[in-house]
Formats: C-alpha cells, sequence, structure tokens
C-alpha cells in the first residue's frame, strides 16, 4: 500500500475521530442556513403570481430585467457582500471588535452610496438611450424601473454578510426568507390591484427588496454596540479592504453573468429565432426558478463555512479546513442528488403548476438543475481560493464566461431554450475542474473522495426503478409517481446503508451538547 492510500484511507477515519467538533460547529450554522434557505423560496410564490395573474410573457420581461439588475448589483456590493465576511471573521477570531465595527461602517457607507448613484444613472441610462440601442420598448421601461432595486438589494447582501462574518446565519430568514418573500407577494397584489399591470412585478420587487434590506440591516447592526468610531475610517482599513474586495467584485460579477446570461441572451434573441418567442423566455425564466433552487442549497452551507475556513487557513490548519469540506460536500450531496433526480423524472409535472403551457419546460428544469448543482458543489472550493488567492478566483470566472457567452451564442440559435440551459452547464463544469486542479496545487489540498462514495450510492440504488415506472406509464402522472417513489426508495436506502462514522460523530457532538446544557439547566433551577 501506497502512501497516498494510507492518506485517503485515513480521511473518514480523521473526520469521525478527530475533527467532530468542526463538523459540531458547522452543522448547527448548516441548519440554521437550511432554515433561511426554505423560507428564501417561499419568493416563488411571487414567481407563481406573476405566472398566473399576469402571464408568461410578463414574466419573461421580469425575468429579463431582474437578470439585469442583479449583473448590475455587483458595481454596488463592489465585492463587500463576501470580503466583509472574511475580513470580519478574522478580526473577531483576533479579539479586535473596534476593527470588525470600522468593517461594518467602511462596507455599508460606500456599497450603499454606489448603489444609489447606480440607480440613479441606470435608470435614467436605460431609458434614454435604450431604444436607440435596440431594445424592446417592453424591455426598456422594466429595466429602468428595476435598477431602482438596487439599494435595497445592496443593504440587504451587505448587512447579511456582516452578520455571517459575526457567524450569525438566522437574520438571512427574518430578511430575505420571510421579509422579502412575503413582501413582493403583497406589494405585488396591490399594485395589480391598482391597475399597474405590465409593471407590477418590477415595483413589487423595489418595495420587497427595500423592506428586506433595512430589516437586515437593523439585524446586522445590533450585532455591533456602538462605540466611538472615526465618522469616516482611515486608509489602513479602506485601502487593504478594498484591495481584498475589487478581485472578489469582478469574478463576482462574472458569475452572476455566468448564472444570467442564458436568460439575458435568450431574451436577446426573442424574435430573432422563430422558436424564441415572449411566452418561451417567461416558461425558461420559471423553470431557472425552479432549477436554481439547487444552487441556493450552497446557501445551506457556505456562509457558516467560510468565517470557519477562514481562520483554519489563517491558522495554517489546513488539514482541519480539508476535514471541514469532507463534512460540507457529503451533506450537500445528500440533498442534491435527489433533489437532482426528482427534477430529471418530474421536471415538466412541477412546471405546470405556473399553467400547463409551462410543461414543455420540463427538459429546460432538469438541465439548469443539473448546471445549478454543480455550481452549487463546486462553489466551495471558490469560498477556498476567495480566502487565500481571490485573484485566482477572478481568472476561473473569466475563463467560464468567455465558453458561456460562445456556448449561448453557438447553441440558442440551434436548440433555443434547451441551447441556453446547456450553455450554462458546461461553464460551470470548466470552473469546477479548475479549482481542483488549483487548489490541489496551490494548498496541497487532499480531497477526500472516499468521503463521498456513501451519497453517491444511496441515490443511485432507487434510481433504475423510478426511471422504469417513469417510462412504463405516460403523463403528468407517471412523472409524480416516479418521482415519490424514487424520494422513498432514498430514504429507505439511508435506511439500509446508515450514515457515515464521522456522521455519526457530529450528532453525537450535538445531542451530548443538548445534553449538557439542559443539565446545566436543571442545576440553574
Amino acid at each position: 500500500m501506497t502512501d497516498m492510500d494510507r492518506d485517503a484511507d485515513s480521511v473518514p477515519q480523521t473526520l469521525a475521530t478527530d475533527y467532530s467538533v468542526h463538523g459540531a460547529a458547522l452543522a448547527r450554522g448548516a441548519f440554521i442556513n437550511t432554515i433561511a434557505f426554505f423560507a428564501s423560496n417561499l419568493r416563488g410564490i411571487f414567481t407563481f403570481l406573476v405566472a398566473r395573474l399576469l402571464g408568461s410573457a410578463v414574466l419573461g420581461i421580469f425575468g429579463l430585467a431582474w437578470a439585469t439588475m442583479d449583473l448590475l448589483s455587483k458595481f454596488s456590493t463592489l465585492g463587500f457582500d463576501y470580503s466583509a465576511i472574511a475580513f470580519i471573521a478574522k478580526a473577531e477570531g483576533a479579539g479586535d471588535r473596534a476593527s470588525s465595527r470600522r468593517v461594518m461602517k467602511t462596507a455599508l457607507a460606500i456599497s450603499f452610496t454606489s448603489s444609489v448613484l447606480l440607480a440613479i444613472g441606470g435608470f435614467w441610462a436605460v431609458w434614454r438611450f435604450g431604444p436607440s440601442i435596440g431594445m424592446r420598448t417592453e424591455f426598456v421601461r422594466a429595466t429602468a424601473v428595476m435598477l431602482l432595486a438596487l439599494p435595497g438589494v445592496t443593504l440587504y447582501r451587505v448587512s447579511t454578510a456582516l452578520s455571517r462574518g459575526m457567524t450569525v446565519m438566522q437574520h438571512d430568514i427574518y430578511s430575505r426568507g420571510l421579509t422579502e418573500s412575503f413582501g413582493t407577494a403583497v406589494a405585488l397584489l396591490i399594485a395589480f390591484a391598482l391597475g399597474a399591470r405590465q409593471l407590477a412585478p418590477e415595483i413589487a420587487a423595489i418595495a420587497g427588496t427595500l423592506a428586506s434590506g433595512l430589516v437586515a440591516f437593523a439585524l446586522a447592526r445590533r450585532l455591533f454596540p456602538f462605540t466611538p468610531v472615526p465618522r469616516w475610517p482611515s486608509d489602513d482599513l479602506v485601502r487593504p479592504l478594498l484591495s481584498s474586495s475589487a478581485p472578489i467584485a469582478l469574478y463576482d460579477l462574472l458569475n452572476i453573468a455566468i448564472m444570467r446570461i442564458d436568460l439575458i441572451m435568450l431574451g436577446w434573441f426573442v424574435g430573432r429565432v422563430p422558436s424564441v418567442t415572449l411566452e418561451t423566455l417567461g416558461i425558461y425564466a420559471a423553470a431557472v426558478e425552479v432549477g436554481s433552487g439547487l444552487r441556493k442549497v450552497s446557501q445551506s452551507f457556505t456562509p457558516i463555512f467560510t468565517p470557519i475556513v477562514a481562520r483554519q487557513i489563517a491558522a495554517g490548519q489546513i488539514r482541519d479546513a480539508e476535514a471541514s469540506y469532507g463534512y460540507l460536500a457529503r451533506w450537500m450531496l445528500m440533498l442534491l442528488l435527489p433533489a437532482l433526480v426528482v427534477l430529471a423524472l418530474a421536471g415538466g409535472a412541477i412546471m405546470t403548476i405556473f399553467g400547463p403551457a409551462f410543461h414543455r419546460g420540463g427538459l429546460w428544469v432538469a438541465v439548469i438543475g443539473a448546471a445549478c448543482a454543480l455550481n452549487a458543489f463546486v462553489g466551495v472550493g471558490e469560498t477556498i481560493l476567495m480566502i487565500e488567492r481571490p485573484r485566482i478566483n477572478l481568472m476561473n470566472s473569466a475563463i467560464a464566461f468567455a465558453a458561456a457567452v460562445g456556448l449561448n451564442l453557438m447553441l440558442i440559435p440551434a436548440f433555443g431554450a434547451l441551447g441556453a440551459a446547456l450553455g450554462i452547464f458546461f461553464p460551470y463544469l470548466i470552473k469546477g475542474v479548475l479549482r481542483w486542479v488549483e487548489i490541489s496545487w496551490l494548498l496541497e489540498w487532499r480531497w477526500p473522495w472516499r468521503a463521498l462514495i456513501k451519497p453517491w450510492l444511496v441515490a443511485l440504488a432507487p434510481f433504475p426503478l423510478a426511471l422504469l415506472v417513469r417510462f412504463m406509464i405516460h403523463g403528468w402522472l407517471s412523472e409524480l409517481t416516479a418521482a415519490a417513489l424514487y424520494l422513498a426508495g432514498y430514504f429507505i436506502a439511508w435506511r439500509v446503508f446508515g450514515l457515515d462514522p464521522s456522521d455519526q460523530a457530529v450528532l453525537d457532538q450535538l445531542f451530548e451538547r443538548k445534553k449538557a446544557l439542559g443539565a446545566e439547566q436543571k442545576v440553574t433551577l
């Protein structure tokens, strides 16, 4: 047996025996973030209402306007929605609360000011020059109004980053999960009742994002009690913070561009390719809303992973960071794989929630789901590189963005909406391969592949029977039956195979902590 084999064999055991405390910390944070993830998916209520009340064409126009605003938001957040997490985590790890407060003040002041200026300037530029560059009238109106949501979006993202830097994960439940989800839905109904049809989704989004940003700011501000801090931070903080945030902002801009380029370019081909109409764009936008739920799975894990791994890498504890990744990757696969199979088996039936015409987006949502699942899983590598070598992430994103543009230009004219879905899958695959090679080389990272085998075995075990049922019966009923059969088989398979020893060790840590807290409360009483 070689040294490499012995190292590989030791990884799962190491995770189980030495690092269960780290795993328990990740599990507690991930549990809270999972609640936030499910709460954020309540935004699907808003998409459902737009599709049912206003139709697929209006949904498509809104989807394109939102994608454009989301892309431009990276010029207002300026990377602070990620860099602030690492800066605050490092300051708190060193016990320097004053620096944490200064990071908060700097990030909020710069980002919010830039968002207001960009919103005003963007509204004027799109309204004034949009028609002259060939934009359709409905796209011009929707995009110009949608840009007014930039201050709310920026305030939410940076404030949430401040909370996460303090390892407080639950704030996102209240700000985005509840306030934005229900706020946009209520605002849409009010706007619709008042007669705003075409622009009702954009007006509702502005109201919902602003409310979400204010709630996120109020919650984050409570974590930084008032103390005398200079009115404007000095250069010794601003310069390193901007220097670190700049490459993050650039590659995050490219990441959002990759994420949104399929919808934007599909909108550009409306009327230019026979199979691409406004209705097609609306159905594809709904497919993106459903499929991107798999991308959001990373929101359950990355926010708690970032501050923990930042402290471990800063302290030179690479083996600890590897162990933390081992837990995270396995838990993500346990969620991503069954969700992806369900989309593949019953994507069409799921899409009919928005209306019978949306059934033809079943294949599109399966491909989009695969792309988003891949992005969520390999996105953990981006977090590792962000801490040590953020400029490498910039290079990776630039390569993937160029691939996305080229692929969409070739595939959309040939395959329509399916080409757009394929046009984002392959760029994510390219980014994953690049990150795997770079992290292995730069950090001498040992990937715990053996610890990831069980989720794959469990996910594949019930798939053949479900697939057989799917093709033996026709119609949407067969899709739902196959998906239900698969999920039942998936849970049975976990009962048969059992949890990984390292996961069982994490559960022991969590329940021992609960028992200790219960005993302490009894003693106090």
